[in-house]
C-alpha cells in the first residue's frame, strides 16, 4: 500500500491499515534501518500512571535517597 507525503509532511494511513486501530490517535514514530516505524500510543491522565511509574522506578533501582539528591541537585542556585 502506498501513502503519500503532503507538501505539509503529513501522511495518511491507508484504511486497509487504519481499521486494525480503532481507538488509536497518537502513534510513536521511529527511524529503524532506513524504515519509518509507528508504534500505536495511548495518551493517560498524569494520575492513572503513577502506579506505573512507581513499578519503573523500583525495576530501575532507583532509592529516596537518589531522588532527594536529584532534587536537591534540581533546586541549587545557578552561577
Amino acid at each position: 500500500m502506498l501513502a503519500k507525503k503532503t507538501s505539509k509532511n503529513q501522511l495518511t494511513l491507508p484504511k486497509e491499515i487504519i481499521k486494525d486501530f480503532p481507538d488509536v490517535e497518537y502513534f510513536d514514530v521511529t527511524v529503524k534501518q532506513s524504515k519509518i516505524m509507528l508504534t500505536p500510543v495511548k495518551i493517560s491522565p498524569v494520575g492513572a500512571t503513577l502506579s506505573g511509574i512507581r513499578k519503573k522506578i523500583k525495576k530501575l533501582g532507583i532509592t529516596d535517597t537518589d531522588i532527594s539528591d536529584a532534587v536537591e541537585w534540581a533546586r541549587q542556585k545557578r552561577q
